[in-house]
C-alpha cells in the first residue's frame, strides 16, 4: 500500500501539443524518474510521439514531444 501511495504522489497529468495534428492531448507522467524518453500514440490522430520528460525531486522540469519520421 505504501509503495502504491508513493508512486501516485509522483504521477502528474500534463498537456502536450501533438506535433502531427496540433491538438492538445493529456499525458500521464511518472515524475519519480529523473529522465525518461518513451513513445506514446496521440489520442486524436494515433501517430507515435517521442515524449521526453525530465524531473527533479518529483517536479517536472522539461516536457517535449517530437515527431517520429520514418
Amino acid at each position: 500500500m505504501a509503495a502504491t501511495l508513493r508512486l501516485m504522489q509522483h504521477l502528474d497529468e500534463q498537456s502536450l501539443t501533438c506535433p502531427y495534428c496540433w491538438e492538445t492531448i493529456d499525458v500521464l507522467l511518472d515524475l519519480s524518474q529523473p529522465e525518461q524518453v518513451y513513445i506514446e500514440d496521440c489520442s486524436v490522430c494515433c501517430h507515435p510521439i517521442e515524449i521526453q520528460v525530465a524531473a527533479e525531486d518529483g517536479i517536472l522540469t522539461r516536457l517535449s514531444g517530437t515527431r517520429i519520421d520514418a
